[in-house]
């Protein structure tokens, strides 16, 4: 793996700045994880239709849900200097608050990298697929706060956000 130089200090940047794909070849591979969280904020008419299971569209939790976990496992197709990593496992959690749905999504791997693209973009897709449920009844749904949580696994270690606990 060819560290960042003084001159760019991005790995996805080789060294006179074009992008790159990191080569990861001797690293080991290592146990991984990653949680990222996001809501959808909808109207209070989408929440109790969510409550009430009354969407025009169907189970909005339940195609959020496998939305999530299949894009975790394409984020390469999506993120072009992602790397192709085994996903071992992939857990998406919606819940319907006062506000709208609260999405929170842990990616786990044993591999050379780590899955917090995986955990991301779980997270994003899976509430575009609730906006895209419920559109039809609130135009005005919205995506929030998709971020990275936690982490654990590889060179830099644990990481957690200083809100990790809160929605």
């Amino acid at each position: 793996m060819t560290p960042p130089d003084d001159a760019h200090p991005f790995t996805h940047l080789d060294h006179v700045g074009h992008a790159r794909m990191v080569d990861v070849t001797a690293k080991q591979p290592t146990v991984r994880s990653a949680t990222a969280r996001g809501s959808v904020a909808c109207s209070p008419e989408v929440v109790a239709a969510l409550r009430s299971g009354t969407v025009p569209k169907g189970d909005v939790l339940a195609v959020a849900r496998v939305a999530g976990i299949a894009a975790a496992k394409r984020t390469p197709e999506l993120l072009p200097l992602a790397h192709v990593i085994g996903v071992h496992g992939v857990t998406v959690d919606l819940a319907v608050t006062e506000a709208g749905v609260d999405i929170t999504a842990t990616v786990r791997t044993a591999d050379r990298t780590g899955v917090e693209m995986e955990a991301l973009t779980a997270v994003a897709v899976a509430a575009l697929a609730v906006v895209d449920m419920v559109k039809g009844v609130d135009r005005s749904a919205r995506i929030d706060g998709v971020r990275v949580v936690a982490k654990s696994g590889g060179r830099s270690g644990d990481w957690a956000a200083a809100d990790a606990d809160q929605p």
